[in-house]
Order: structure tokens, then sequence, then C-alpha cells
């Protein structure tokens, strides 16, 4: 059986999702694997005895930061008002980079990167935060390139997410890392989440009940239409792109995904026009032409049906004029 050790640490009021969503995570694997693949979590506090989460909710460590730990393979902060709270603490910080020195993978969760920083962890790395301290964080790390619009970055051996659910989004790349695809994919759907979300902080992929296993013809169909979504594609085209009929392709399309071609390429189009509109100021028939679309009334009719909200107030409730850049 192998192990992985997970080490999270915690201070006086971090955020308790932070650790209990990985954790959950982490936790369906050795369930899902029946026992051949597992991994271990120990808390870690930066005081000795319980340790109060912002909730309220009190957990006892299993070790303190002043205690002799093993060598850890993955060591993880959380985030959490506390955590501007430990900033200056140099025992803390001086833990966290002889950590970073010794285990495979460091990473944060949501303002966690806050911790890393103030421990230098920062330096020269792309890195990204909850959506509220992005202007913070890059102030206080200038030598460290904070992305305002990633939910996760990977940089080297230091991860890096947005706010508190991303934790999640987090896990299920480490258990991909570690342990393949569809376990990632297994725990995803056992959590009843996305299998894991873009990098950019909205969602751009298809719903999970859509998403089929790994290695099979209909992720092979997924992935094409995901690349190329800016083609018009239809279910004629697609059937001929991989030499099948449209009623072959329909029926092998619907087994292995539990749904239809083309409400697969609706729900892609979709998500992908959300995050230009969260992220850009391309205008609406561009948004479109990228996404696919015959053009901006489809864009509006299908997006007004699908989230019944309109295109432009979409953007309007969800962009940030921080984050909102010119693409080429």
């Amino acid at each position: 059986m192998r192990k992985i050790s997970v080490a999270v640490m915690l201070f006086p009021r971090f955020q308790l999702l932070d650790l209990s969503g990985p954790s959950d995570a982490f936790g369906e694997v050795k369930v899902l694997s029946q026992g051949e693949c597992q991994y271990e979590i120990l808390t870690v506090g930066t005081t000795r005895g319980p340790i109060r989460s912002s909730s309220g909710i009190t957990i006892n460590p299993d070790r303190t930061i002043f205690d002799p730990c093993p060598q850890f393979d993955t060591v993880l902060v959380p985030g959490g008002l506390g955590v501007f709270d430990i900033l200056e603490d140099s025992t803390v910080l001086d833990w966290l980079v002889q950590q970073s020195r010794n285990c495979r993978r460091l990473g944060a969760v949501c303002n966690g990167g806050f911790a890393l920083g103030a421990a230098g962890l920062l330096k020269n790395k792309t890195v990204s935060t909850h959506w509220m301290d992005v202007a913070r964080m890059a102030s206080m790390f200038p030598t460290a390139r904070v992305e305002p619009d990633h939910i996760y970055i990977r940089d080297g051996a230091l991860y890096t997410t947005a706010g508190v659910t991303a934790g999640i989004d987090l896990s299920l790349l480490m258990i991909e890392e570690d342990y393949g695809k569809k376990m990632a994919l297994d725990v995803a759907k056992y959590l009843i989440v996305y299998l894991r979300r873009a990098g950019g902080q909205s969602q751009f992929s298809p719903l999970l009940e859509m998403q089929a296993d790994v290695d099979t013809e209909v992720a092979a169909i997924q992935d094409y239409i995901l690349a190329n979504l800016h083609v018009a594609h239809t279910a004629v085209s697609i059937a001929e792109h991989f030499g099948m009929s449209p009623r072959n392709m329909s029926r092998v399309f619907g087994k292995g995904s539990g749904g239809t071609l083309i409400a697969f390429l609706n729900d892609a189009r979709i998500d992908a026009a959300r995050r230009y509109l969260e992220t850009s100021d391309l205008s609406i028939k561009q948004v479109a032409a990228r996404c696919g679309f015959d053009n901006g009334e489809s864009l509006r009719r299908l997006f007004s049906s699908r989230l019944g909200i309109a295109p432009l107030e979409y953007r309007q409730r969800f962009r940030s004029s921080d984050t909102a850049t010119k693409a080429a």
C-alpha cells in the first residue's frame, strides 16, 4: 500500500473548510481504492493545545510545530482571518521554511499564501489567492506574480489557490498527480463536485455528470470539443471528424457520458462564455465567436435559457474591474 503523508498547519482562526475539504477528498482515496492507496493526514498546530477555527469549532492537532515532525510529503497552509496574526511569528515562519526544504509539495489554500509570503517562499513565484486579497498580496510581496483570475496555480513545487472551495480543486489536482486521473474523477464523482476546474476563476468544463471516464472514446470526443470550442461544431461535423455516423456517435456518447452530445457542447460553450465575461472586455459578438456560437444573439438566447440571466447582466454582477483584461 502506497501511503502519502499530508501535514496541515493549523493556527487560531483558521478556515475549517480549508482543512475538511481537502481531508475528505484525500480520505476517499483509501475507500475507493479499497485500501491500496492512502493519504495520511496530520494536523500540526502553531500553538500548544486545542485550536479554535474561525467558525468556532475546535480541533486538537496531532502535534505542534514545537514537536519533532516526520518528513512530510505534502504540507498545506489553510486560509482564515487568523493568518494575518502569524505573519511576524518567527517560529511559525521558520517551521514553514524548514518544511519547504524537505517536502515534495508545499501548498496554501485561499489567503494561507500570506504565511508563505511572510516566510519568503513566494519570491519570483506565480501565485493565486482569494480575489479580495489580490491587491494586498501583490503589495506585500512585490516579487511574487499574483494572478487574480486563477482558481489554483502550480509553480514548481508550490501550489496556491483562490477561495476556500478551491482547496478541493487543489486536492483533486494532487490526487491526479499521485494516483491518476481516474482516481481523481472517482473522488470528484463521490463528493459530487466538478472533476477539477481549470485554472481560470470561473468553471470552464461541462457538468460533472457529463464527464466520461478517462481513456475512452467519449473522453476523446469531449477533449476534442474543448480544445476546439471556437469551431462551429455540429453533431454531423463531430461524427465526421471521428469517422462515425451521427447515429452511432449519439449512441456511443450517450452510453459513455449519460447525456447527449449537443448538451455537452452547449454546456461547454456556456462555461467558456462565462469565463470570458468575467475576465475580459470582449464584446458579446467576440465572446460568441470564441465560443463557437453563430452570433451574439445565439449566445444571448442559450446563455439566458441555461443560467437565467442575460450575458451583460452576468458580466456586471460577476466581473471585477480590477481583474478584467483586454483579450487579444
